[in-house]
C-alpha cells in the first residue's frame, strides 16, 4: 500500500520569479514532500511546454509557441532519437538550469539527501498538442511525430527522475496533461487507444512513485487503466467529476495506490473566502464518498496526498502563504482526526 497520510505538496508551477526564494518557502512548509518548482515568469524557458522542449528533432521556440521545422535536418534527429530510446539512453536529454532553475537550485543547495521528492513533466497529449507542424496543427495528429512526442519524453522523464535521484532518495514524478479535460471534444480528436499508448510509453520512463495530474473534468477511468500510482485532480471544482467513476476510483485505492486531492483552490478571490475548518469540512465530505466496501476514511487518508487545485501562477505572494497555511493545516487535522 502507497502511504502519504495526507502529506501536503504541490502541482508544480509557481510564481516567483527567483529560485531561491520559492525553494526556500517549499522547504519550509512542505516537509514531508518537498517539490521542485516551475517558474514560468521568471523565464519562458520555464513555460511548462518550453520547458521540456530541449533536444525534440526540428523544435523551434518563439515566445511561448513551438513548432517543427522540418527543414533543419530532421530526420538525423529523429534517428538519433530513435537509436537512444531503442538503447533507453537518457543521458542525452538533460534539462538545464535556464529551463528549470527550481530544479537544479535544490540539487545544488541539498546538503544531505531528501528523504523524498515530488516532480513533474508535461505529459505527451498536452505537449503534442501544443506543438505545431507547418500546417499549425499539433504534432500529435501526425502520427510519425505522435511516437517521436511520447518516446522524446519518455526519455526525458527518466532523464529527469535520474537527476532527482542525486539528491533524493525516493521521487514522485507526475505527468502533466491539462489538455485531458478536453478529452473526445473536436479539440482533442484522439482515440482512446492511443492517448492510452502514449501515456504508457512515457510513464515506463519512470521507475519510481509516478502520477498523472488533470485539473478538469475527463475520462477517469482511461487515466485509472493506466499503470500509474497517483492520480492527481481538481477536487474542489470537479469532485463531481471523479466520482461519477467511484468504482475505478475504489478498485485504485484497493489496489494500494494514492489519490492527490487538489482541494486548495488556486484563484485569489476564491481563496481568501475559505478557512481551514471550512476547507477540511469540504475535504472530509468528499472523502467520505469513497468509505464503502470495506475501505475507512482511515484508510483513504492513509493514501492520500493534499495539493492546490493546480499550478499558484496567478496568486500574490500572500495567496501563496495562505495555501501553504491551508495545505499544512489539512493535513495535520486529517492525522489528528484519522490517527494517521
Amino acid at each position: 500500500m502507497l502511504e502519504f497520510n495526507c502529506a501536503a505538496t504541490i502541482i508544480g508551477g509557481m510564481p516567483d520569479k527567483d529560485a531561491a526564494v520559492a525553494c526556500a518557502g517549499i522547504s519550509k512548509h512542505l516537509v514531508d514532500l518537498p517539490a521542485w518548482p516551475q517558474l514560468p515568469l521568471r523565464s519562458n524557458l520555464e513555460n511548462m511546454y518550453v520547458q521540456y522542449s530541449q533536444g525534440f528533432p526540428g523544435i523551434v521556440v518563439d515566445g511561448q509557441k513551438l513548432h517543427v521545422d522540418h527543414g533543419t535536418n530532421m530526420d538525423h534527429g529523429m534517428e538519433h532519437l530513435y537509436y537512444d530510446w531503442t538503447e533507453n539512453k537518457s543521458n542525452g536529454y538533460v534539462i538545464d538550469k535556464e529551463h528549470a532553475s527550481g530544479l537544479h537550485y535544490l540539487a545544488s543547495h541539498t546538503s544531505a539527501a531528501l528523504p523524498v521528492l515530488k516532480g513533474q513533466i508535461t505529459g505527451p497529449i498536452s505537449w503534442g498538442l501544443c506543438v505545431t507542424d507547418d500546417s499549425g496543427r499539433g504534432i500529435i495528429y501526425d502520427e510519425t511525430l505522435a511516437d517521436a512526442v511520447s518516446r522524446f519524453l519518455k526519455l526525458k522523464a527518466s532523464w529527469l527522475e535520474h537527476f532527482m535521484r542525486s539528491f533524493s532518495r525516493k521521487t514522485v514524478v507526475f505527468l502533466d496533461e491539462p489538455y485531458l479535460a478536453s478529452l473526445g471534444s473536436a479539440f482533442v480528436a484522439l482515440p482512446n487507444g492511443q492517448i492510452k499508448e502514449h501515456l504508457s510509453e512515457v510513464l515506463s520512463g519512470i521507475q519510481g512513485i509516478k502520477g498523472i495530474h488533470c485539473c478538469g473534468g475527463t475520462d477517469w477511468s482511461l487515466l485509472l487503466g493506466l499503470p500509474i500510482d497517483v492520480i492527481s485532480f481538481d477536487a474542489y471544482n470537479y469532485l463531481d467529476s471523479i466520482l461519477s467513476y467511484q468504482q475505478d476510483l475504489l478498485n485504485h485505492l484497493r489496489s494500494g495506490h494514492a489519490i492527490a486531492w487538489g482541494i486548495v483552490p488556486n484563484d485569489e478571490e476564491t481563496l481568501k473566502k475559505e478557512t481551514p475548518a471550512g476547507l477540511f469540512d469540504r475535504f472530509s465530505d468528499a472523502l467520505s464518498h469513497l468509505t464503502r466496501d470495506g475501505l475507512s476514511i482511515r484508510q483513504v487518508v492513509r493514501q492520500s496526498l493534499v495539493t492546490p487545485s493546480c499550478a499558484l501562477l496567478s496568486l500574490t505572494h500572500d495567496g501563496v502563504e495562505y495555501t501553504y497555511n491551508l495545505l499544512t493545516e489539512l493535513s495535520s487535522r486529517a492525522r489528528r482526526k484519522y490517527g494517521s
